[in-house]
């Protein structure tokens, strides 16, 4: 399984924010098109990748949503935005809670997040224009990668993490995260199809 974590500095944390501005809900729009690049194909889905969302947004960060397509999911690439307003009104206090079939809100921070992700067996990559040549890394089936949005990473958080964490690079550009999640699946498609 590969994991994308996608965080965001800004992205509203509460189902209250509007369809029609998402770029005044932390640049939700961000959020969605990197759905949309972690999961759709051409006539299909991928059930091969597991989205997790942590947003550190107002009104009550963080919020961290773990989405993956199963075949009980009712998904379209023009509701992503709605399932995502629709998970953050069902958060509820204290809890991992399964909103749809494969979707499920908690708090949790992002540091959190990774220890988690750790612990399962995953090995973890950062997206660091600096980082090693994704094309001559060694990369394992169940891997993460964290990218964030237009802000960036939490730098204390990387801090920490850059000494446990492996830095890979797509290339010398620097790319819009949608493009980043597609440029990865890409890779691994070739590795492991």
């Amino acid at each position: 399984m590969r994991h994308f974590l996608y965080f965001s500095k800004n992205a509203q944390t509460s189902g209250n924010f509007d369809l029609q501005n998402l770029m005044k809900a932390g640049r939700m729009d961000i959020a969605i098109h990197t759905i949309i690049a972690g999961f759709f194909l051409s006539n299909d889905f991928r059930d091969d990748v597991k989205m997790h969302l942590v947003f550190y947004g107002m009104p009550d960060p963080p919020k961290h949503i773990e989405m993956q397509v199963v075949p009980e999911l009712e998904i379209s690439k023009k509701d992503i935005g709605n399932l995502i307003k629709k998970i953050l009104y069902k958060y509820r206090q204290g809890e991992k809670h399964k909103v749809f079939p494969g979707c499920f809100v908690e708090k949790k921070s992002f540091l959190n997040v990774v220890q988690e992700l750790q612990k399962q067996g995953n090995e973890i990559f950062i997206l660091d224009k600096k980082g090693q040549d994704i094309r001559k890394a060694k990369i394992p089936e169940n891997c993460v990668f964290i990218l964030g949005d237009q802000d960036g990473l939490p730098k204390k958080e990387i801090r920490r993490l850059k000494k446990t964490i492996n830095p890979i690079s797509i290339g010398p550009k620097m790319y819009f995260a949608s493009q980043t999640v597609a440029i990865v699946n890409n890779e691994l498609d070739r590795r492991f199809s």
